[in-house]
């Protein structure tokens, strides 16, 4: 069927008394006649050659085809009103949708926010935080931001920011550990990546402690545990910038280690939109101009 010539005040018609099943009702949603709206449906049936509704004395009942055709046109209706609503002052909103793990969120990410919606104030960002597990398809995103180590399937994955894991602390805490050693008789707070502290412990060229302490999903609820007392967590250090630069938390010992690092992804099936390309590019001019320690 030509496009320009599809009936969109019988589908309209249709998809109103569809939902009502009752003609009347339909045309008063409509601001039309009840007459209107039959005769709409009738020149749609008589155009596709089949029977939408089965009139009775007290209402419509869908027939087969008429039922296969409401979810049809209710998606296609809600997908004309949500563009719609992309206009705002005579101009299109682009949306973008993104998931981001909430520790690159708040340590990275929303600082920048508005710089990001005044130098495209056409792009509609819409933000959902997460704790690094992502379903891009469902969740329908336009990308996610994650972390580790970039090999997700069917993904592209551009790398962000390198993010190597050190342990912070209260300065209390941090009084009493001379060496590495000594955080063996601290209270360890871990993620659900149950190597981390071995590998530290290994680099640090200290035993590792059995594990023990309270496990944490994200790695922004245990720096607020580590900055509340705690214990000490193990966390990608730059992330947390604002925290050690106040002094709630210290980095008392310089050895770090390599878990994976931040990375931009999106399905291999999405091609990249105009937005997609605007929020790509910012990122990737945000980070070089960073100074260390962002």
């Amino acid at each position: 069927m030509d496009r320009a010539q599809l009936p969109l005040n019988a589908l309209r018609a249709f998809e109103a008394a569809a939902r009502h099943l009752n003609f009347t009702r339909a045309a008063i949603e409509l601001c039309v006649t009840q007459g209107a709206v039959s005769h709409q449906v009738a020149q749609l049936e008589q155009r596709l050659g089949t029977r939408l509704f089965h009139r009775l004395p007290r209402g419509l009942a869908l027939t087969d085809d008429g039922q296969a055709l409401v979810p049809v046109l209710g998606e296609l209706f809600d997908r004309v009103a949500a563009t719609l609503d992309q206009y705002t002052g005579g101009r299109f909103r682009a949306a973008l949708k993104v998931g981001v793990v909430g520790t690159f969120a708040t340590g990275w990410l929303l600082p920048r926010i508005d710089a990001f919606a005044r130098a495209y104030p056409h792009i509609e960002l819409k933000l959902s935080t997460n704790n690094n597990r992502v379903d891009l398809a469902g969740e329908a995103l336009d990308y996610a931001i994650r972390f580790g180590d970039g090999a997700w399937h069917a993904t592209w994955a551009e790398p962000l920011i390198e993010a190597p894991m050190a342990p912070v602390c209260t300065p209390a805490i941090a009084e009493r550990l001379k060496a590495p050693g000594d955080l063996v008789r601290e209270h360890l707070l871990r993620s659900y990546r149950a190597d981390e502290w071995a590998r530290w412990f290994e680099a640090a060229g200290v035993a590792a402690p059995l594990p023990r302490g309270a496990m944490f999903d994200s790695s922004a609820l245990m720096a607020s545990a580590a900055a509340a007392g705690i214990g000490v967590a193990l966390v990608p250090a730059a992330m947390f910038a604002r925290e050690l630069g106040s002094g709630a938390l210290v980095q008392p010992f310089a050895v770090t280690i390599d878990a994976g690092r931040y990375w931009l992804t999106r399905l291999l099936s999405r091609p990249e939109s105009e937005a997609m390309g605007c929020f790509r590019r910012w990122l990737a001019a945000e980070i070089a101009a960073a100074t260390p320690g962002f």
